[in-house]
């Protein structure tokens, strides 16, 4: 019989992901009735239940006790509950990883339900006639999906079916799946990574490696901008996009053709990005900038304060956060001064004093240092840890400095007479350049103690300097 009047629950099993919810039913004589799916009370019942986004509602039916399914994992999650009936349910934990072959069993009724993400192997057993079970699924069925499969009477999960397989129906096909020490676990799903050429895209690979489960594209691989996007991809299949593709041409961007370029790449661009990671439920990681604040306050800035952008540059970036902030599954990443694998100040100033030319570099600007490490490791940190979504500060750490500070370091390091250096101001620096020239932040400190909160503490900007250079630039 139905047990009427539970308290919605939500318990975890050994199987990670693997939830069993206790619903609400409400009945007489007349019948019952049971809010079988309610968004908002069962993700709130425990952040175990996820808001999973399903998509697809389909139905069981079984007429006859015993009817037996095969173990299918399948790559989407989906939550189950039975309508009529009663049902004796396995799963099996299929997924890579240290759970592999886990087992867990239950009975479910009306006033119970399973939410199985995506790759546990789920099967079920009828205990009573006229046995129906309905499941939401958060992906639409595919014929090219892959599915993994595990055999009912493997030895190694050893489950205990109430009725013995040899007296039940079961399908030829699900008696001939393989058993556990022949199955090939299911991956995760993927990391999507687009400006991998540049230097943070280097970081990040350096960082995560070339494996199947992260893929790194390019403007050549995958154009952001392309009309057909969201189909270019099977985007349910990743859980986690970094957008690490950016125009950061600040003076260009100043011109009609690079503005043109600017708001296209990192404004429309992020926009589809955004789009596909809302309706795909994945995670995007989005890495914006100093230079959507106007560098006037004093003191570092807060991921509070309000943007307001001098130049496209800025706008673009301020604007493409106002966007992914939209996203439910978001980190927008402010970072400054950014240096890696590529060409950068560092590298130029290093340049400059080994060739013997004596520069002059402005001192009115005030910063610190990111390191493209220090900038991928931050970002692996939050999406690995789950930390609450949001804007996060990340740069380095230690004493605020100057391009001229920086100038003569670099310059120090590598054996030169840091007197090279000459200091000049914003404004006469430019005083001679034709062409447009984007209006600078002269404040770019950004206080990372929200970042340091969530357990990643960037590192002191001067000694990844000093590492930085001990590497070579070269």
């Amino acid at each position: 019989m139905t047990e009427f009047g539970k308290a919605l629950t939500v318990t975890p099993t050994p199987i990670p992901g693997l939830v069993v919810v206790d619903l609400p039913v409400h009945g007489d004589a007349r019948g019952w009735f049971k809010e079988n799916w309610q968004r908002e009370k069962m993700t709130a019942a425990g952040v175990e239940l996820p808001d999973f986004g399903p998509v697809q509602n389909n139905i069981s039916f079984n007429d006859a006790v015993g009817t037996t399914r095969g173990i299918h994992a399948e790559p989407w999650d989906k939550y189950v509950s039975v309508a009529t009936g009663r049902i004796f349910g396995a799963w099996v934990d299929l997924r890579e990883g240290p759970t592999f072959g886990a087992v867990f069993t239950t009975e479910l009724d009306p006033s119970k339900a399973i939410f199985v993400p995506r790759g546990v192997g789920n099967s079920y057993q009828t205990l009573e006639p006229d046995t129906a079970y309905t499941y939401l699924v958060n992906d639409h069925w595919s014929p090219t999906a892959t599915y993994t499969f595990l055999n009912l009477a493997d030895e190694t999960a050893a489950i205990e079916w109430p009725i013995p397989l040899d007296q039940v129906e079961i399908s030829e096909k699900d008696k001939n799946h393989p058993r556990l020490s022949d199955v090939v676990p299911m991956a995760g799903k993927k990391t999507l990574i687009t400006g991998a050429n540049g230097q943070l895209g280097r970081a990040l690979r350096d960082l995560l490696g070339d494996t199947p489960q992260v893929e790194y594209t390019t403007r050549d691989t995958l154009d952001l901008t392309s009309p057909t996007l969201h189909t270019d991809r099977r985007w349910r299949d990743y859980d986690t996009i970094i957008n690490a593709a950016a125009y950061t041409a600040v003076d260009t961007a100043e011109t009609p053709t690079g503005r043109t370029t600017a708001w296209a790449s990192n404004v429309t661009a992020t926009a589809a990005l955004a789009r596909i990671a809302t309706d795909n439920g994945i995670t995007l990681v989005h890495v914006s900038s100093d230079y959507v604040y106007d560098g006037t306050r004093t003191g570092e800035y807060t991921e509070e304060d309000p943007v307001s952008p001098l130049g496209v540059y800025g706008q673009t970036k301020a604007a493409a956060d106002t966007i992914v902030a939209t996203v439910p599954r978001h980190y927008i990443i402010r970072t400054s001064w950014v240096i890696g694998d590529g060409h950068n100040f560092v590298r130029t100033m290093a340049s400059l004093a080994e060739r013997g030319i004596n520069p002059t570099v402005v001192n009115d600007q005030t910063g610190r240092l990111t390191f493209t490490t220090d900038l991928a490791q931050g970002i692996h940190h939050l999406l690995t840890t789950s930390a609450p979504h949001g804007i996060y500060n990340l740069t380095g750490t230690g004493q605020p400095t100057t391009w001229y500070d920086i100038a003569r370091h670099v310059y120090q390091l590598t054996g030169h007479d840091p007197d090279r250096v000459t200091p000049v101001s914003t404004h006469d620096y430019y005083a001679n350049t034709s062409g447009p020239i984007a209006p600078r932040p002269r404040n770019s400190l950004l206080n990372v103690d929200k970042l340091t909160e969530a357990g990643f503490t960037p590192g002191n900007a001067a000694k990844l300097l000093e590492n930085y250079l001990a590497q070579g630039t070269s």
